[in-house]
């Protein structure tokens, strides 16, 4: 039984039932959902362009305490209606709130979050920038009908930067924050006093929900409701309790985590809950982020890089790191040629991208240390004549943020490139000032038709990948066919001592994740296996090896270690088609693999072994998990 509004957070029997339910349909094996919001959403009407940007642009709203309520609701509202339905539209937004506090126990503000919406605080701290209310997001239905709700396509989306005293709400929504999303939704430097639901079960259907990343964020006054969540990924975050698992939850340096618990078999109903937890994080560096000061004006701060890290970095009062005034940044808008982009950037200027789609006919070159790329509102770059979109010199401390890369008309090589510099792992000035990527998403396909051989490329020693998705659509433009939207790999890692979190890489046509750096880390890889494979001769690694692996280490990788790795088939076009191995990787002492699994969620074949051979094979037949707790 879903949980009613007496009874908001899941008892550990319906846990239980979840993961069997889970377990027994596969939550990514349900009816792709049409672009259509829940019923409650009203019909959407015209957003006016905002008069509150300035230099930011018409497409982002700020607001600030001195404005009344119902000025600010009507805003959100208006917008929210016109996103919630709009996963492949060109409209973008950022909604920034100034310090200070808004809404109240009596009169809370509630407002839903949609597509490429982000919302954040424009404080230093979170605690600067108070809602009393709730931010949600919620189920979408499949043509309307409310007996098929999920959140599995709630993509690109994102809450920072602010505290939310949840209030509000009705009959079952009451008095609880809901983040139902799936990937590219990321939760960033959040403070949440009161319940949160990871899941929206107030329709009563199933309520799948397929992964998620949260970070540098803190929960009090109620356990974080995991639900139907099939993974999910939690980093340097302070718990209140967490509810439950299904296949694949992974927490490092999160005080109040859920005991290590990971076991054969992990996921089962009535089994040990399928949980990764480290005490701390390797190497982590929280991504910059736009204030603006007491004098009001708009600085970009950027976090200090840590080690062995554990809780959220401002859990002090104060995160370290250093600010950058706006005027070191050159504002990009969607009628910005490449030739001014480049200029700027030769000059030694940071880029501030404003919400919009780009077109990029000839590539963005980052070429000085320390350069900061930062989206707002999830800006969305595409090349237009076969070219790369963007690369980036094997210098340190280049930061990109919050930006969609899409494949275009034309076959790219790449859609972003982080170049090598021979020998750079071994040199501190990269280890105490690492580039790193933070919510940039991939997409071959979905909004517009495209190829690329390979999306994303990282060279770059002692990077880190923090929150990516690299994704060869499987519904949408050009979606579900092996001849259009073609893609080999959504990942290649050259560099060596690189460090992702939150990694997930979905449906390429070849090895989906190349590994060839010696020293990486992965905590949480998730892949589901292109759905669309015509035949078996169609996709073969080798004369005898059916299918590609998700994730390859060649055999010169001597040292990895990888956590909580799950991966996922379901080929839909009647054939029997069988995958090898989810993972190959040399047999090496230090090449490790922790907790890692193989699900079938539907369709026809299978994966015959989780790696290298080992681990019990899914199908219809056993659909998994098929669970490793260690390997070799």
């Amino acid at each position: 039984m879903i949980p009613g509004p007496r009874t908001p957070h899941p008892t550990r029997r319906l846990a239980r039932l979840l993961v069997a339910l889970t377990a027994g349909i596969g939550l990514s094996a349900a009816p792709v959902l049409a672009p259509a919001a829940s019923a409650d959403t009203g019909t959407a009407a015209a957003v006016a362009p905002s008069t509150t940007g300035g230099p930011l642009g018409p497409n982002v709203y700020v607001f600030n305490p001195s404005m009344s309520q119902s000025s600010i609701q009507s805003t959100l509202d208006a917008i929210a209606a016109q996103q919630i339905p709009n996963q492949f539209g060109t409209q973008r937004y950022a909604l920034l709130f100034e310090p200070g506090t808004y809404g109240s126990t009596a009169d809370p503000l509630v407002f839903q979050v949609g597509y490429y919406t982000e919302v954040a605080g424009l404080g230093k701290n979170p605690s600067d920038t108070t809602i009393v209310g709730q931010a949600d997001v919620f189920n979408q239905c499949t043509n309307g009908d409310q007996t098929q709700c999920f959140a599995l396509e709630n993509f690109w989306r994102s809450l920072s930067n602010l505290t939310v005293d949840v209030a509000g709400g009705s009959g079952c929504t009451g008095n609880t924050e809901f983040w139902a999303v799936s990937q590219a939704a990321p939760m960033r430097r959040v403070a949440v006093n009161g319940g949160v639901t990871l899941m929206d079960y107030c329709d009563g259907s199933p309520d799948y929900a397929s992964g998620g990343f949260i970070a540098d964020s803190s929960f009090t006054g109620g356990t974080v409701v995991n639900g139907s969540q099939q993974q999910y990924i939690t980093r340097d975050s302070a718990l209140d309790g967490w509810s439950n698992g299904v296949w694949n939850q992974v927490f490092c340096g999160d005080p109040g985590a859920p005991a290590q618990s990971f076991a054969p078999n992990a996921g089962d109903a009535g089994g040990p809950a399928p949980y990764t937890t480290l005490d701390t994080c390797p190497t982590t560096r929280e991504e910059p982020y736009l204030y603006t000061d007491s004098a009001g004006h708009y600085n970009v701060f950027v976090p200090s890089v840590q080690t062995s890290s554990s809780g959220p970095s401002w859990a002090n009062g104060s995160t370290p790191g250093s600010s950058l005034p706006l005027s070191s940044f050159f504002v990009v808008q969607p009628a910005t040629s490449v030739a001014q982009i480049n200029l700027a950037l030769a000059l030694g200027k940071n880029l501030l991208y404003t919400p919009g789609v780009y077109q990029v006919p000839s590539t963005i070159h980052v070429l000085w240390p320390d350069t900061k790329i930062v989206g707002l509102g999830f800006p969305t770059l595409i090349p237009t004549r076969g070219n790369v979109t963007m690369d980036v010199t094997g210098l340190p401390g280049v930061n990109l943020s919050g930006l969609i890369f899409d494949a275009g008309p034309v076959t790219s090589s790449s859609l972003l490139d982080l170049h090598g510099l021979p020998g750079s792992a071994s040199l501190s000035w990269y280890k105490s000032d690492p580039t790193t990527i933070d919510d940039v998403f991939f997409r071959v396909g979905g909004e517009e038709a495209g190829s690329v051989k390979t999306a994303f490329i990282d060279d770059a020693s002692d990077s880190i990948i923090d929150d990516v998705w690299s994704w060869r659509a499987d519904h949408g433009a050009g979606g579900g066919s092996w001849t259009s939207d073609t893609a080999d790999t959504g990942l290649v890692v050259g560099g060596d001592d690189v460090t992702a979190y939150g990694l997930a890489v979905e449906h390429y046509q070849k090895y989906e994740t190349v590994w060839t750096g010696q020293g990486g880390t992965v905590l949480f890889f998730q892949n589901e296996n292109p759905y669309d494979v015509p035949s078996q001769s169609a996709w073969m690694a080798g004369p005898t090896q059916d299918g590609y692996p998700a994730f390859y280490l060649p055999k010169s990788v001597k040292s990895f270690q990888g956590y909580g790795m799950g991966v996922y088939s379901y080929f839909n076009q009647g054939v029997p088609i069988e995958n090898s191995m989810a993972i190959e990787a040399p047999d090496s002492p230090n090449v490790q693999f922790h907790d890692i699994l193989t699900v079938f969620l539907n369709g026809s074949g299978g994966i015959e072994s989780v790696i290298n051979g080992t681990g019990a094979p899914v199908s219809s037949t056993f659909g998994g998990p098929s669970d490793l707790v260690s390997y070799p």
